[in-house]
């Protein structure tokens, strides 16, 4: 079940992360790509790094 949050400021800082495990078959890193389109904001930016 989604979480419901009572103002939009709870959201801040919680943007979720996804672990790419396909992707990483065989590294020893954690790679995890950030789901901007989840964010509040509403940013239409890609951050890389």
């Amino acid at each position: 079940m989604a979480r419901i949050f009572d103002n939009l400021t709870d959201l801040i800082g919680k943007t979720p992360l996804l672990r790419l495990r396909k992707v990483t078959a065989g590294v020893e890193a954690d790679v995890v790509a950030k789901l901007e389109s989840f964010n509040p904001g509403g940013s239409v930016k890609d951050r890389i790094g």
